[in-house]
């Protein structure tokens, strides 16, 4: 068995207080391990979104234990977090929120200049990442020259080029095509299993659930039950 980079345990989240008060998470048990990919899938409002929130620290959760590659995200204060979610997570959408006045490179250079990066170093890294998801043609092109499939390549570029150990992504097939789909199914399998990054997919889309090592089907604010997928 691979270390484990994500260990939740009985994790509560709750929205509002009172009678208005929504229970999002209730009590979340959750390990994931290093070069996995696990689905996390479930119908709309079962609380994935809630959950993936509060394994990248952009969410405080009210009970129970979460330590992301190492660190316990109830010890951290938010500058912390902040840092840690710059260094260590990659996130990727499904609305591919690229820069339409940006180039394909200066979209995926755009995390490292932020840190501080020197935008020639940036630009450079940049362009390797392209070449990895198979887009070195595409270096100067803008969004708007780019297919949607491209465009989440691009997407998937900016998310790995600080090389994060963990990536989130949610729902990164929906709004493709399923030629599209498959080929960024693809492509994020390769970047799990020949880097050694762990991924979470949140998704609805069951034509991609086979590129997963493993199934969590979240449902009412559980994890309800977790296949293996042969």
């Amino acid at each position: 068995m691979n270390k484990t980079i994500l260990h939740c345990k009985d994790i509560i989240k709750t929205f509002g207080s009172g009678e208005s008060e929504v229970f999002a998470l209730r009590g979340v048990t959750l390990d994931v391990y290093e070069g996995e990919l696990l689905m996390l899938v479930g119908p709309s409002g079962c609380g994935k979104t809630t959950f993936v929130s509060v394994i990248t620290a952009l969410l405080n959760f009210d009970s129970g234990i979460c330590n992301v590659l190492g660190n316990d995200l109830t010890a951290m204060n938010e500058d912390e977090k902040a840092l840690f979610r710059g260094k260590s997570v990659g996130f990727v959408f499904q609305a591919f929120n690229l820069l339409p006045s940006l180039s394909a490179v200066e979209n995926v250079a755009l995390p490292l200049t932020i840190a501080g990066e020197k935008r020639s170093v940036a630009i450079q890294k940049a362009k390797a990442i392209l070449a990895e998801v198979e887009l070195s043609s595409k270096y100067n092109a803008t969004p708007s020259h780019l297919s949607g499939g491209e465009q989440q390549r691009v997407a998937i570029a900016r998310a790995l080029v600080h090389n994060p150990a963990f990536i989130v992504c949610d729902e990164p097939t929906s709004s493709l095509d399923h030629k599209s789909g498959q080929v960024v199914m693809e492509l994020l399998r390769k970047m799990t299993k020949e880097k050694g990054k762990t991924m979470i997919v949140v998704t609805h889309d069951n034509r991609i659930y086979e590129y997963g090592d493993r199934m969590a089907h979240m449902e009412d604010g559980k994890i309800i039950k977790i296949e293996e997928n042969n």
